[in-house]
């Protein structure tokens, strides 16, 4: 059962710019997007951001009592990008009956979008 669903559109150019500020990276990308980010550019963080944006919507709250890091969105062996929660983040979800946020982003003309979906039990 669909319990949230939450989109997001970011421009590549404004976060190739925020990604100068090494304190942006740190606040807003966890260890493991970090390192990607280091390895694929800034179209792979404009798309973790939107992506986190669709999370925080999807969760109903937007960034209120959890915030970036408490979102990670990292590939499977397959390159499917799969969401984890932590801290206040994981704590709506389960406030929410959900089981797990589904997360798809993709790349265009200088932008990046994401759409995600909270999952819970069956209704």
């Amino acid at each position: 059962m669909m319990l949230g669903l939450g989109c997001d559109l970011c421009d590549v150019a404004r976060i190739e710019r925020a990604l100068e500020n090494p304190r942006f990276l740190e606040r807003v990308y966890t260890p493991a997007e970090r390192a990607r980010i280091a390895r694929r550019g800034s179209e792979t963080a404009a798309g973790l951001f939107a992506a986190k944006e669709a999370v925080s919507k999807a969760l109903g709250t937007g960034f209120r009592g959890f915030g970036f890091q408490d979102i990670e969105v990292i590939p499977d062996a397959m390159g499917r990008p799969v969401c984890g929660l932590t801290g206040g983040a994981l704590e709506r979800l389960q406030a929410m009956g959900g089981l797990r946020v589904w997360v798809s982003i993709s790349h265009s003309g200088g932008f990046a979008m994401a759409v995600a979906v909270a999952e819970g039990g069956t209704a």
